[in-house]
């Protein structure tokens, strides 16, 4: 696995590339320091996952994973930060990132880049901790100027809920099938990339 890391701090960037390199399956390809540097790094080296921080000087993390992920909806992007914030979370999930973990969680960070490369969605247990929390603001936005109807707000809320296409079938007597094209076109409608973004879209209240 081919890793970028960029974190503003040279101590923590170059002790966390000691860590991943003590794994034989972990090449880390570089280090970059600010946002700006994420984005070129990215494009340099194509890494499997680039493994940033959020808070940075000249170009934060979710600036530049939002930069990255416009020109490759691919990328794989593992925030590991200090800060657990609700408003980071968010933010870190309507981007389209794979995963935030804190960098307390030494232990956690080579699995948690191992599940990320692999397709797998990764949150620390702090951080999962959090996520019902921010779910108790779902709902309340204006969808009319989106076109979407009830039903598909039906949807949207379940898929917040973290129900699957198969969940979400039985609950409204729909099959898989027209459920995937309902998440479909809703995406369209909202401009969307996946159901992550879906979901945090919902749980905002479609607010900017």
């Amino acid at each position: 696995m081919k890793v970028v890391i960029v974190d503003d701090d040279n101590l923590v960037a170059i002790s966390l590339k000691t860590i991943l390199e003590a794994e034989n399956t972990i090449e880390v390809a570089a280090i970059g320091y600010n946002g700006i540097e994420a984005v070129e790094l990215y494009h340099k080296y194509c890494p499997d996952v680039l493994l940033m921080d959020i808070r940075m000087e000249k170009m934060s993390g979710l600036e530049a994973a939002e930069q990255i992920l416009d020109c490759d909806k691919t990328a794989k992007i593992l925030f590991l930060t200090t800060f657990s914030d609700d408003d980071y979370i968010i933010k870190a999930l309507a981007v389209g990132a794979k995963g935030y973990i804190l960098k307390q969680d030494f232990a956690g960070i080579v699995p948690a880049l191992k599940a990320v490369q692999s397709g797998q969605s990764v949150f620390g247990g702090k951080i999962i901790d959090r996520i019902p929390a921010l779910m108790q603001t779902k709902g309340g936005g204006d969808y009319s100027r989106y076109d979407i109807s009830k039903k598909e707000l039906s949807i949207m809320a379940l898929v917040a809920e973290g129900l699957s296409n198969k969940e979400i079938a039985e609950n409204l007597y729909l099959s898989e099938g027209t459920v995937r094209n309902y998440i479909s076109t809703i995406l369209e409608k909202l401009d969307l990339r996946d159901r992550t973004q879906l979901a945090v879209f919902y749980l905002k209240g479609n607010h900017e």
